[in-house]
């Protein structure tokens, strides 16, 4: 069996994804369920991108031991010097320093010759060399990059001291064939690769075969896939890590096995939605709602009788129950506590008391709470003790075939604010009351409602994506009345707006 490290960059490039702005406290959660998902090396961030990745990338190396812990920088010394001075205090620290491989942007965005272009490699991998032993390199868009220049570039940065190359499919233009040649090609021309030297892919799913062209990697040797929990990144997005993990978990005959420990999966998917407002589409492999659905009569059919007719995947190997432990309206605060326990949320005494409180509300509509339920009841808690403004009072007003009249009260530490706004629907006053109190200019971009679970009486999560001076913020919110988890979902993206 070969071993395939794991390489999660959803802090990094999956923060990239439009509109996703995590903070530093958001950032360290995510972190430390990546490390209880197994993965073995978390890049955390791009620390001289903003004070707030660096706060963050900082963070993350104090608090987590047992991943590498890895921050990306360009070519520049600077980048470098600050890099290492956000991981310095990891125990297993890695620095990812990258230079542009392809014709087409080392003339028309380096605007650099190939001599130039190696000088930056030599400079950048042995600049990082003299603060960590463990340093990742690479020749980004190395899919459409000059094959013999790519050899110079690689082999440059492996005499300089790298102890990983990673080549990256950046546009996402690779086919599983020419991907898996040109892994290969690699490999016979740098033998040590995948041994001495980690080989690692990068790819991108803007064609959708980031996971075929990573796996298809693997079997030429490569031996790290780098990939982003639900597939966020740039554009299209990167190779899933759960589809990745699930697929060498799955078929014993590839002869390949990660760290990952598949039942906290499904369990970082919902994590990761609810922190970023990036919800996952209902039949997404692995982690979809539909995912484990059946519709078909033949299909149920089948099922019922023997769940491996259809089902190749069990749902609890990726940590979904098919058994419930039912909380309800008479449940107290131990139960309520044991069963934040079996999920594995502690939360600090006040939190849990806000939590306890929201959980009564619910059961006193809801007749059954479910994981799902708790899962999202805790994050609004989470979410409301760092936010900077708070929803404090909504009212809606309007008789059929009349514009809607939204009232809203908000709160920033005590001092409250009222507006009043009328719009062509309901969600478009309460975006424009918010408007009018905060004394901002925030428009709606896209607006996502789905229920948290199945049946009438599930909460309602909302995801809105506003613009506000050109840039585009998320928020998330959920709550029993929709129009109230609109409310919360705008003002959380204009509160990041306005921080």
């Amino acid at each position: 069996m070969k071993r395939v490290q794991i390489f999660d960059t959803t802090l990094r490039d999956g923060e990239q994804s439009p509109g996703i702005s995590l903070t530093p406290k958001n950032k360290l959660e995510i972190a430390r369920q990546l490390d209880r998902l197994g993965v073995d090396v978390i890049e955390t961030g791009f620390p001289i991108s903003s004070s707030g990745d660096f706060e963050a990338v900082s963070l993350i190396a104090s608090k987590v031991s047992r991943p590498v812990i890895c921050a990306l920088s360009r070519a520049k010394e600077e980048d470098i010097d600050v890099a290492w001075q956000a991981i310095k205090e990891a125990a297993n620290p890695r620095i990812h320093t990258f230079v542009m491989a392809s014709d087409i942007q080392i003339k028309k965005q380096l605007n650099k010759s190939y001599a130039e272009v190696l000088e930056m490699v030599s400079m950048a991998v042995s600049r990082a060399k003299r603060h960590v032993w463990d340093v990742e390199f690479s020749p980004m868009d190395a899919t459409r990059a000059n094959f013999d220049f790519l050899l110079e570039m690689i082999g440059l940065a492996i005499k300089n001291g790298a102890t990983v190359i990673n080549i990256p499919d950046t546009v996402g233009i690779s086919t599983p064939d020419s991907f898996g040649q040109l892994i290969k090609y690699l490999v016979e021309a740098f033998p040590w690769l995948g041994d001495k030297v980690t080989l690692s892919v990068h790819c991108h799913n803007d064609l959708g075969m980031a996971t075929a062209n990573a796996l298809v990697a693997l079997q030429n040797g490569a031996n790290q896939v780098e990939c982003t929990i639900n597939g966020l990144g740039e554009r299209a997005g990167n190779t899933a890590l759960e589809e990745i993990a699930m697929i060498i978990d799955t078929l014993p005959d590839l002869a390949l096995e990660t760290n990952v420990k598949t039942p906290e999966i499904s369990k970082t998917s919902r994590l990761i939605t609810n922190l970023t407002g990036y919800s996952v589409q209902h039949n997404k492999a692995i982690v979809g709602r539909n995912a484990f659905a059946h519709s078909s009569g033949i299909h149920q059919d089948g099922v019922l009788k023997s769940s491996d007719t259809y089902e190749i995947i069990k749902p609890e190997r990726i940590g979904l129950k098919t058994n419930k432990l039912v909380l309800g309206k008479t449940s107290g605060k131990h139960a309520f506590k044991e069963y934040l326990s079996e999920l594995e949320i502690s939360l600090p005494e006040e939190y849990f008391k806000e939590a306890f409180r929201r959980f009564k509300k619910l059961a006193d509509k809801k007749a059954e709470i479910t994981e799902a339920d708790v899962e999202a009841i805790v994050n609004e808690v989470c979410l409301s003790g760092e936010e900077v403004y708070h929803l404090v009072d909504l009212s809606v007003c309007g008789k059929d075939g009349d514009m809607p009249i939204v009232n809203v009260v908000v709160s920033k530490n005590g001092e409250k604010k009222k507006a009043s706004a009328e719009g062509k629907g309901h969600v478009s006053a309460i975006a424009a009351a918010i408007n009018n109190a905060l004394q901002i200019n925030g428009q709606i971009t896209d607006y996502e409602v789905k229920s948290i679970t199945e049946g009438s009486d599930s909460q309602a999560y909302v995801i809105c994506k506003v613009l506000v001076n050109e840039k585009t913020y998320t928020g998330s919110g959920s709550d029993e009345d929709v129009l109230k988890a609109s409310a919360i979902a705008y003002l959380r993206a204009v509160s990041r707006a306005l921080a």
